[in-house]
């Protein structure tokens, strides 16, 4: 009979992870290694989106906007690291992420920026400006 042990924090990031795929957030499964965290919010002229992606370099990332939906995807690259005393344990994921979004009508996708600090990236979306009601004079005929 073999007993495998878990660490309690590796069942609820499994958890975590088969939740994300089951609620569609994750397209291509077969190919994610990982799933970064993100915090989503609106502000009163945008969206900002903030991805955590610690040691995942910037030419690593590729961010799309196409038909309402955008993609942040990359690749967080494994540390080459020898173990001399013959223990080693690895926790942090290595290989390719995905995240998907879809944008709201009001997103000017046009004009979506990001920037990438400290293993943090933060992709701002513009709103559009709304229209205003336009005001039609009725002449005499």
């Amino acid at each position: 009979m073999t007993i495998v042990r878990y660490e309690p924090w590796t069942l609820v990031s499994r958890f975590q992870q088969h939740i994300d795929r089951a609620l569609g957030e994750v397209a291509d499964s077969a190919t994610v290694s990982w799933i970064p965290r993100v915090d989503i919010h609106e502000e009163d002229e945008r969206f900002v989106v903030v991805a955590d992606l610690p040691g995942v370099e910037g030419k690593d990332i590729e961010i799309t906007a196409e038909k309402d939906v955008l993609t942040i995807k990359g690749e967080r690259r494994a540390e080459k690291k020898s173990s001399k005393d013959g223990f080693e344990r690895v926790e942090r994921a290595s290989g390719s992420f995905l995240r998907r979004f879809t944008l709201p009508e009001t997103a000017d996708a046009e004009a979506i920026k990001a920037t990438h600090v400290n293993g943090v990236l933060e992709v701002t979306i513009p709103k559009r400006p709304q229209e205003q009601p336009r005001r039609i004079s009725v002449q005499a005929a």
